[in-house]
């Protein structure tokens, strides 16, 4: 599985070439961020899967409109892509970024794989079973269905669709018909 790193700060820079700026205003400014990261994604392997992680560290700020461009969108875009699998774990997300983070999720029904200190947690838009199937897949580390179920306490029915819905939200991968939480150990890899 191909791994990569984004920061968004140096992304941010080379878009404006400007290297004093740290702030996500603006909508035209989050769709410029975007598609640098997309053209970033363009390498990923055409038929397998790819773990990136979008670091916020160095962002001072982001509001609501360059939350959508750049959270929410690429969320949106890679949920549906068929072809390759790419999977984000979000890291260096402060409460300077939550607030407007937090809003997007909510309004597209979104969720995300947040990375803080050694702890991954999903954040966002999830049902009660969606979020006991992935903080299960996440305390296993590898598990198949049944696996999951018995780490959740539910039935095998359940934590299945549980499951399949979370791997196609991208916040759980199938490995050789075992699952594996985004963020799982270390990054899968």
């Amino acid at each position: 599985m191909m791994q990569q790193h984004i920061d968004v700060s140096s992304v941010l820079r080379h878009t404006l070439a400007c290297d004093l700026y740290s702030n996500l205003v603006t909508r035209k400014t989050g769709a410029a961020v975007r598609g640098q990261i997309e053209q970033l994604l363009g390498d990923a392997p055409a038929d397998g899967r790819a773990l990136t992680v979008i670091d916020f560290s160095h962002v001072s700020m982001i509001d609501f409109s360059c939350a959508d461009e750049v959270v929410a969108k690429l969320l949106l875009r890679y949920s549906d892509e068929e072809a390759t699998e790419v999977y984000f774990l979000f890291r260096g997300v402060t409460d300077d970024h939550w607030d407007a983070i937090e809003a997007v999720l909510e309004r597209h029904g979104l969720a995300l794989a947040m990375e803080s200190g050694d702890d991954v947690r999903v954040v966002g838009a999830l049902s009660d079973g969606e979020r006991r199937a992935w903080e299960a897949t996440y305390r296993l580390g590898d598990a198949d269905a049944d696996g999951v179920a018995a780490e959740m306490g539910s039935n095998g029915a359940d934590a299945r669709d549980a499951l399949e819905a979370l791997c196609r939200r991208r916040l759980v991968m199938r490995v050789s018909g075992r699952y594996v939480a985004v963020g799982g150990p270390r990054h899968h890899g």
